[in-house]
C-alpha cells in the first residue's frame, strides 16, 4: 500500500467531528455541574452528591479525551506535513502514533459514557424510591 497525502487526511474530518462532540459534551457536564451543586447547596440530598460525584470523574475524562484527540490531530497534521516534504518514514510512524491517540481518545469516551449511564441510573433509581413511598 501506497502512504500518500490522502492517507492521513482521511482522519481529519473524523478527529474535527470528533472534537466537537466532546466539546459539546464537556459543556453538557459543565451545566449539569453547576445545576447539580446549586441543587445539592439547596437540600443536601445524598444522590445529587453521588452525581457531583460522577461529574468529577467525567469532566476529567473528557479531559483526557480531548487531549488525546488533540494530539492526534496534531500528530496527523504533522504526517502530512512529512509527507510533503517526503519524509515518509517518519510520517508512516507518526501516523500509526495518530491513530493509537485517536484509539485512547475513543477508549477513554467509551468509558465516560459508562460512567454517565451509571449516573442516569442514580437519577432513576431517586423516581422509583419516590414512586416505591
Amino acid at each position: 500500500m501506497e502512504f500518500t497525502l490522502s492517507t492521513p487526511a482521511l482522519l481529519f474530518s473524523a478527529i474535527s467531528l470528533l472534537m466537537l462532540a466532546y466539546t459539546n459534551r464537556f459543556l453538557a457536564i459543565a451545566n449539569l455541574t453547576r445545576e447539580s451543586v446549586k441543587v445539592y447547596n439547596d437540600n443536601k440530598n445524598l444522590n445529587t452528591l453521588k452525581q457531583i460525584k460522577h461529574f468529577k470523574v467525567r469532566l476529567r475524562l473528557i479531559k483526557y479525551t480531548q487531549v488525546f484527540g488533540v494530539v492526534s490531530f496534531l500528530l496527523c497534521t504533522i504526517s502530512m506535513f512529512l509527507i510533503m516534504i517526503h519524509t515518509i518514514g517518519l510520517a508512516e510512524i507518526l501516523f500509526i502514533l495518530s491513530l493509537l491517540t485517536l484509539a485512547a481518545s475513543l477508549t477513554i469516551s467509551l468509558v465516560e459514557v459508562l460512567i454517565s449511564i451509571a449516573g442516569l441510573n442514580l437519577e432513576l433509581d431517586t423516581i422509583e424510591n419516590v414512586i416505591e413511598k
